[in-house]
C-alpha cells in the first residue's frame, strides 16, 4: 500500500503529469459519451488530419499553404464523387448475392456431400453430415443478420445522406481554421504544457508517416486485387476488392479476415478446382507482395510498434469499441506508447506549482 501511495503523491505533485492523466481521462469519457451523436464531426476530424497529413508534405516541397490545402481538398472531392459513382456499382453487387445466396448454399452443401467420394482418407460421411448442420446453421444466422440490416436501410441512407453533406463541409473548414482551432484549444490549456506537448508531437510523428502511407496502400491494393480478380474471372470482383482494401486497415488481423469471402466466392463459383485455386493464390500473392514489398517502401519510418503489440490493440480497443475500436487500433496504440515513452518512470518527485 506504501508503494502505491507514494506513486499516487508522486503523481499529485507533478502538474504536467497529472494534467497529461487527466487530458486523456477527460478525452476518453467526451469521445465515448459523445461518439454516436458525434460522428461524423469524428469522421470528419480524421479525414481533415489525413488530408492535414498531404498538405503539410506538399508545403515541405515549396507549395503554399492555400494552394497545398486547394489540392488535397480538391483531390478529397474527386475521390468523395468517385467512391459516389461506385456505389450503385457495391450496392448491384451486393442485391445480386442475396438474390443467389439460396443456390450458394445449395452448391456449398454440394460440395460438402462430395468431400467424403473425393477424400475419403480425409474426410468421413459423419464429419460431412456435420458440416452440412454447420453450414446450414451459419447460413441462418447470416440470413437474419442480413435481414435486420435491409431492415434498416432507410435511417442507413438518411444517416448516409447526412453523412454526405455534412462532412465535406467540416473538413473544409477544419482544414480553413486548422490554427486558429488549434491556437483556440491551446487557450485552455496551463501555460506549463511540455510533457502533454512531447507526447502529442511523438504521437502526431508517427501518424504522420503511418496516415498516408495506409491511404496509399489501400487503394493500390483495392486497385490490384480488382484487376486481377476481374482478369481471372472471379464474381463480385469489385466488391472483394473494397473488402481487401478496407482490411487493409487492420494489420496481420485483416489479411486473414479478407481471405475468408475471397476463397467462399471462388469456391462457390468453381468448386474445388484449378480455378478456384488460382484464385486464392492469387490473392496470397497480392497479400505477400503487400507485405514484403509495398508495406516496407511506404512504412520505412512509420509507427515502430512490435507486432504482438500491434495485434493485442486490436484485440483489446476492437473489444471494447467493437469495429472503429479495430479501425482506431494503431492510432491508440501510438498514443499508449508516446504516453509510455514521455512517463517519468525514475525519480518522480514532486514538483512545484
Amino acid at each position: 500500500m506504501s508503494l502505491i501511495r507514494d506513486w499516487y503523491n508522486a503523481i499529485a505533485g507533478n502538474n504536467q503529469l497529472a494534467m497529461l492523466l487527466m487530458l486523456l481521462v477527460v478525452g476518453t469519457v467526451i469521445v465515448v459519451l459523445t461518439a454516436r451523436i458525434l460522428a461524423p464531426f469524428y469522421a470528419a476530424v480524421t479525414i481533415a488530419y489525413v488530408l492535414q497529413v498531404a498538405s503539410d508534405r506538399l508545403q515541405r516541397r515549396g507549395a503554399s499553404r492555400r494552394m497545398a490545402m486547394s489540392i488535397v481538398f480538391g483531390l478529397f472531392i474527386g475521390a468523395f464523387l468517385l467512391l459516389l459513382g461506385l456505389v450503385p456499382l457495391l450496392v448491384r453487387q451486393l442485391a445480386q448475392f442475396v438474390t443467389q445466396f439460396p443456390q450458394f448454399m445449395a452448391k456449398a452443401q454440394e460440395v460438402i456431400a462430395g468431400l467424403p467420394e473425393r477424400y475419403p482418407t480425409l474426410v468421413t460421411q459423419e464429419q460431412a453430415a456435420s458440416l452440412m448442420v454447420e453450414a446450414r446453421h451459419v447460413a441462418f444466422e447470416f440470413s437474419q443478420k442480413l435481414a435486420g440490416y435491409l431492415g434498416g436501410t432507410v435511417m442507413s441512407v438518411v444517416t448516409v445522406l447526412v453523412y454526405l453533406v455534412i462532412v465535406p463541409i467540416m473538413v473544409f473548414f477544419l482544414l480553413k481554421d486548422k490554427d486558429r482551432i488549434v491556437a483556440w484549444l491551446a487557450s485552455f490549456l496551463p501555460e506549463h504544457h511540455e510533457l502533454s506537448a512531447a507526447v502529442w508531437k511523438d504521437v502526431h510523428r508517427q501518424l504522420q508517416n503511418f496516415v498516408g502511407g495506409k491511404v496509399i496502400q489501400m487503394l493500390i491494393v483495392a486497385v490490384v486485387s480488382f484487376t486481377v480478380f476481374k482478369l481471372i474471372g472471379l464474381n463480385y470482383a469489385p466488391l472483394l476488392a473494397v473488402i481487401i482494401g478496407i482490411a487493409v486497415l487492420i494489420p496481420y488481423v485483416g489479411a486473414a479476415f479478407a481471405t475468408v469471402p475471397v476463397a467462399v466466392v471462388a469456391i462457390l463459383q468453381w468448386g474445388f478446382s484449378v480455378d478456384a485455386g488460382i484464385a486464392i493464390g492469387a490473392y496470397a500473392i497480392i497479400h505477400a507482395l503487400d507485405g514484403n514489398v509495398l508495406v516496407p517502401l511506404l512504412f520505412s519510418e512509420a509507427v515502430s510498434i512490435h507486432p504482438v503489440a500491434i495485434i493485442v490493440a486490436i484485440l483489446f480497443f476492437g473489444g471494447i469499441w467493437g469495429l472503429w475500436g479495430v479501425f482506431f487500433a494503431i492510432p491508440l496504440a501510438v498514443l499508449v506508447k508516446a504516453v509510455i515513452t514521455a512517463w517519468p518512470s525514475r525519480n518522480l518527485t514532486p514538483q512545484a506549482p
